[in-house]
């Protein structure tokens, strides 16, 4: 049996849903919105799980299900071997949203990250400890700020409303998952004038050796691995 995990609720489990219809699958609840199985029709041998987009990448590289639904950014976040853990076999082309490092607005003088990695200098110089980026992808922002020789800084964690971090104090810039940027500005945050840390969207991706026995039903939905 095939189990398919899939995003338990909101926008990403419709369009997923719908995705799959368009590919002659249909996939449903099984009862309530508080209930976390579904049901296949379309397709023999496959099982609906429903969970959240947090858990699938968990869950594929656990090997408790064999295909799932969820965002590049989730499974490069949480898996440290990602790839080996999964297989990306179908981006989806919905949940479109950009990882990307935002500062206030008021800084006018940081435009990209040598203009940030220079205040952060001073910003540990002047108050003796190092300038806060409050996020929940700390394995994503530390490697892509290293990758800039960006060192001066220290990541908080927020799993709430990243984007109220800097007017509550808590943080000085964020490093967070955007689509539109509207949230960022009604913070009088600004992304800066670099390419985003990740461009993440709904993807389908495999768990580490699952690819031969998904295979067939891959060739139904028209996606060739």
């Amino acid at each position: 049996m095939i189990r398919l995990g899939v995003p338990s609720k909101g926008r990403l489990m419709e369009q997923t849903f719908d995705w799959f219809a368009a590919r002659g699958i249909t996939l449903s609840r099984s009862g309530s919105d508080r209930e976390y199985a579904g049901r296949v029709q379309g397709a023999d041998g496959v099982s609906l799980v429903l969970l959240s987009a947090g858990e699938i990448p968990r869950e594929l590289a656990a090997g408790r299900i064999e295909l799932g639904v969820t965002g590049t950014d989730l499974v490069r976040e949480k898996l440290a071997g990602w790839r080996s853990d999964v297989t990306e076999v179908a981006s989806m082309g919905f949940g479109h949203a950009d990882l990307i490092l935002a500062v206030p607005d008021c800084w006018r003088d940081c435009e990209n990250l040598d203009d940030f990695a220079a205040i952060a200098r001073d910003f540990r110089a002047a108050h003796g400890f190092r300038l806060r980026i409050a996020t929940k992808y700390h394995r994503l922002v530390r490697a892509w700020l290293a990758g800039h020789e960006v060192a001066d800084y220290q990541l908080v964690d927020s799993q709430g409303a990243t984007e109220g971090t800097v007017a509550n104090q808590t943080a000085e810039a964020i490093a967070d998952i955007t689509s539109s940027g509207e949230t960022l500005r009604a913070n009088n945050l600004r992304i800066l004038a670099e390419e985003p840390i990740l461009r993440s969207q709904a993807t389908l991706f495999v768990g580490r050796g699952a690819l031969e026995e998904v295979r067939p039903f891959l060739a139904q939905l028209g996606v060739a691995v």
